[in-house]
């Protein structure tokens, strides 16, 4: 595909379920199927979502057929993103024999045989919402989808697992560790020192002047979850892993592609150590692999799975 002349984050989001389809690790999701609790009509498993984005992971649940009777809460400080999942679901859950039985602004409810899912979205700051629910709710599992590297680990943690009941679980899938590989290569040094350079922007990244990012993340929740008295279940890496096949990319990754470079180019643009026509150079010739077909991209990462004490 030619190089994008604007970006759009919720084609983005859609563009890499694909990719996240792949990279989830199956022995971690595994063991979250097995145990999460199915639920009953009575007693509807609660299933709580932060930066739920526009709606991916509740599908992948529903479509996988771990959601059996479930009240799905999914919250995002983006609300276009979360305006997205309440436009997109009713249709992809129809496609899927549901029926919708209930349609409010931030209520939906669909019904397929004996299977009922009740999905719950709102558009609210993680910080503000912890602290208005902490202490009166609690839910079965907690999942953090591609999100636990833009916070602050050792600040919002605590409260984010203060939601979880005592025996619920965490699911914390693609938590980035480190790692942003791209080929092949331009020039091996100026490479390595854009990446070290990209993954520095991800530790400094400040919100409303608070720490905000940890290109580490994901091997430093190990120390985060245990000392905070979790028991973690299993632990497998997630990475993905992006390649033009005999047919070009799969759906729409090479536009996932073009926003990763432009993400890049957009986080380093202004950065004074280094030459500004160097790497805009650098950035057009990563766009113009994408159109060729040859760039080869791969993210580390890690999934989670912890039983909350």
């Amino acid at each position: 595909m030619p190089i994008p002349t604007s970006y759009s984050f919720t084609r983005y989001l859609a563009a890499k379920k694909s990719v996240d389809d792949r990279a989830l690790n199956q022995r971690v999701w595994d063991h979250l199927t097995r145990a999460l609790p199915r639920g009953t009509p009575a007693a509807p498993v609660a299933v709580l979502e932060v930066g739920a984005g526009i709606g991916t992971m509740v599908e992948r649940l529903v479509e996988r057929e771990v959601l059996h009777h479930a009240t799905y809460t999914a919250i995002d400080a983006d609300p276009d993103t979360l305006s997205a999942c309440r436009h997109r679901l009713p249709t992809w859950m129809n496609g899927r024999g549901f029926d919708q039985v209930e349609q409010a602004s931030t209520r939906q409810r669909f019904r397929h045989g004996r299977r009922e899912i009740v999905v719950e979205t709102e558009a609210i700051d993680l910080q503000r919402f912890v602290a208005r629910r902490e202490g009166k709710e609690a839910w079965d599992l907690l999942i953090a989808h591609a999100v636990l590297d833009e916070v602050d680990l050792p600040t919002a943690l605590p409260g984010l697992l203060s939601l979880v009941r005592p025996g619920g679980l965490c699911y914390f899938s693609l938590a980035f560790d480190g790692a942003t590989i791209l080929q092949p290569d331009i020039d091996p040094a100026f490479d390595a020192e854009i990446e070290r350079l990209y993954h520095h922007t991800m530790d400094c990244r400040r919100i409303d002047g608070c720490a905000s990012g940890d290109s580490q993340t994901g091997r430093h929740l190990f120390g985060h979850l245990r000392n905070l008295g979790v028991e973690l279940l299993e632990v497998g890496s997630s990475d993905w892993v992006v390649f033009a096949g005999a047919d070009g990319y799969r759906d729409d990754e090479a536009y996932f592609l073009h926003f990763i470079v432009h993400t890049m180019g957009t986080a380093l643009g202004d950065h004074p150590g280094l030459p500004a026509d160097r790497f805009t150079a650098w950035i057009a010739e990563r766009h113009a692999q994408i159109e060729r077909g040859s760039l080869v991209y791969v993210a580390h990462q890690l999934d989670f799975l912890g039983r909350v004490s």
